[in-house]
């Protein structure tokens, strides 16, 4: 569940879990585009970070706890492979598609794919880094865990 500052309750507001993929809908808007009513390239990134984020959420990992007003443990994106196969348009409602597919000692490789309907518009995949005092740090036992219930993971 998602609750808001306020205590409230927004049970889909984090998007949901089908078997091991996360599924976040998000509707395209104006400021989503560029010039022609299509999505800029970089608007896709913002995409993928909020299906991460969300999929963490909802498995139970607050970023912003395990962030600790900067003093815990952060993830930085180390490496990213991007394909854009079609272009989203204004008003579409899009599905970002979130799985993890490894887990290792102070990294994490996601699987992520955008899609329209079953249209692929944009595959990613996406190593991200532990960190935690500035350098590399081990994924707690806990996270690890909580990582590999979600997404059908392998150590």
């Amino acid at each position: 569940m998602t609750f808001d500052a306020a205590g409230r309750d927004w049970p889909d507001l984090a998007g949901r879990f089908e078997g091991d993929t996360h599924i976040l809908p998000v509707r395209v808007y104006y400021e989503d585009t560029d010039f022609s009513g299509i999505v800029y390239h970089a608007g896709y990134l913002r995409f993928l970070e909020r299906g991460r984020t969300d999929s963490l959420r909802l498995a139970g990992v607050g970023q912003g706890a395990l962030h600790a007003g900067g003093e815990g443990l952060v993830f930085a994106v180390r490496r990213m492979t991007i394909d854009y196969h079609r272009p989203a348009l204004m008003d579409d409602v899009i599905e970002v598609r979130t799985r993890t597919q490894e887990v290792r000692g102070a990294s994490i490789v996601i699987a992520q794919r955008i899609v329209r309907g079953e249209e692929l518009i944009v595959s990613a995949d996406v190593r991200v880094a532990a960190i935690a005092g500035g350098r590399p740090a081990r994924i707690p036992e806990s996270l690890r865990r909580a990582l590999e219930g979600v997404g059908g993971a392998r150590p």
